[in-house]
């Protein structure tokens, strides 16, 4: 209304309406320029901080998954060699050894559980040790 009210006063008084309203544009603009600026730079340094978390987690991770592959390649070495072990003994033992064995597992559901005398090896044999029998168990 007070706007109208200088506009309508005369040609000089319009004119300088029309120039505070260009100022005041102006430095509304100015306003919104900075702060958006600040803006920008606030959203700048997030994204930095942003950039830093993933680089500094993307790290602890690589570093995780190397020692995981070195604990997955000792197991499957250890697998390996266990397996070694298993099919040795199963070729070493007897018949008998074996039903013995898996008369063991069915009844008890472990080949040490029960306390059975321990079959005669015979000569030229290796025993079948309870330590190696639960390897075997796996088999």
């Amino acid at each position: 209304m007070r706007e109208k009210g200088l506009a309508g006063a005369g040609g000089a008084q319009g004119r300088d309406t029309t120039a505070l309203k260009l100022l005041f544009c102006e430095l509304e603009k100015h306003l919104k320029s900075s702060s958006g600026a600040s803006v920008v730079a606030i959203d700048n340094k997030i994204e930095q901080a942003m950039d830093l978390v993933k680089s500094h987690l993307m790290y602890a991770v690589r570093e995780e998954v190397e020692v995981l592959k070195e604990q997955i390649k000792e197991l499957i070495e250890r697998n390996t060699q266990l397996e070694q072990e298993n099919n040795l003994l199963k070729n070493l033992a007897s018949p008998e050894q074996m039903a013995q064995f898996q008369a063991q597992v069915q009844t008890d559901g472990s080949p040490t559980s029960g306390a059975q005398p321990p079959v005669p090896v015979p000569a030229g044999t290796t025993q079948v040790l309870p330590s190696a029998q639960n390897s075997s168990s796996s088999a």
